[in-house]
């Protein structure tokens, strides 16, 4: 962490595993940066298309100056365009195609070719890995899936298309387990994760999915936990504004079962070394 970080935040007062060691920051000096609804107009996609790109590390943020929304590098535009394109045709309907999301099991079931009961089942089984959220007017959670990632796994594993659910899908519904919201998790985690190489940011990012008694035994020094709230993520895209959507929502971001609990906090001690070294070896004025 740089010794600005540290001291705005004094002032202010989880795929994941593979993540912790994998960061690329995007920009560099002298490189042109435009906004987000710039950006998403020059490679052709709607605001909330590009929020999904950036989403899944598919465009990288530039640097931003504190304070301000991120920017993106008109290089970095280039190299998705270059890497998007198809012969015959433009980057934009192929980039489209990848964050494509369709929301709740009729939709995806109709994707995959099922009926919303076994996409359900599916689902809450852990075989298929929510991109997003959304509350509805009726309070409850529509989970969004990524089309393509939907035509993937029927191509993939045709035969849980059909027949009986295996003993060990069978034995999940009826201690009727959902693992949505825990998959979910894992991989807002690491896409956060791959986005900054900075060890202070990256605890933050493990320490945001923390009960809040869990951080509080995990993190005792409260210098500390007013740097990692200062540069904790925001919510995710699509999470309500709305008070009551997102009292909803809120828990959704915080680890529930035990086992899960356990591996944030582990990841985070181990973030939390790394970080405190790295300030130690730099002379940043961090916390202490």
């Amino acid at each position: 962490m740089t010794t600005a970080m540290a001291t705005m935040a004094t002032q202010s007062g989880a795929g994941a595993g593979a993540a912790l060691r994998d960061a690329v920051p995007a920009g560099g000096p002298g490189e042109v940066l435009v906004g987000g609804v710039q950006a998403a107009g020059e490679l052709g996609l709607t605001r909330g298309e590009f929020a999904r790109a950036v989403q899944l590390g598919i465009v990288r943020a530039g640097p931003s100056a504190p304070g301000r929304a991120a920017r993106y590098a008109r290089a970095e535009l280039d190299r998705v365009r270059a890497a998007e394109s198809r012969p015959g045709e433009g980057g934009s309907q192929a980039l489209r195609e990848r964050v494509a999301t369709v929301a709740g099991a009729e939709a995806a079931a109709g994707v995959l070719g099922v009926g919303p009961s076994r996409f359900t089942r599916l689902a809450r089984c852990g075989h298929l890995t929510p991109v997003g959220y959304r509350i509805n007017r009726y309070r409850a959670v529509v989970w969004l899936y990524l089309t393509a990632e939907l035509r993937e796994f029927a191509a993939r594993e045709p035969a849980r298309l059909r027949g009986v659910a295996p003993p060990a899908d069978r034995g999940l519904l009826e201690a009727r387990a959902d693992l949505r919201p825990r998959k979910w998790r894992g991989r807002h985690v690491g896409l956060l994760l791959r986005r900054t190489a900075d060890p202070w940011e990256r605890a933050a990012v493990l320490a945001s999915v923390l009960p809040e008694e869990e951080l509080l035994e995990a993190v005792p020094d409260p210098a500390e936990r007013i740097v990692l709230a200062a540069l904790a993520p925001p919510p995710p895209y699509g999470h309500p504004q709305a008070p009551a959507a997102a009292a909803v929502a809120l828990p959704l971001l915080k680890a529930g079962p035990p086992e899960e609990v356990h591996w944030y906090r582990t990841s985070l001690d181990f973030a939390l070394t790394g970080a405190r070294g790295q300030s130690k070896s730099t002379g940043d004025s961090g916390p202490t």
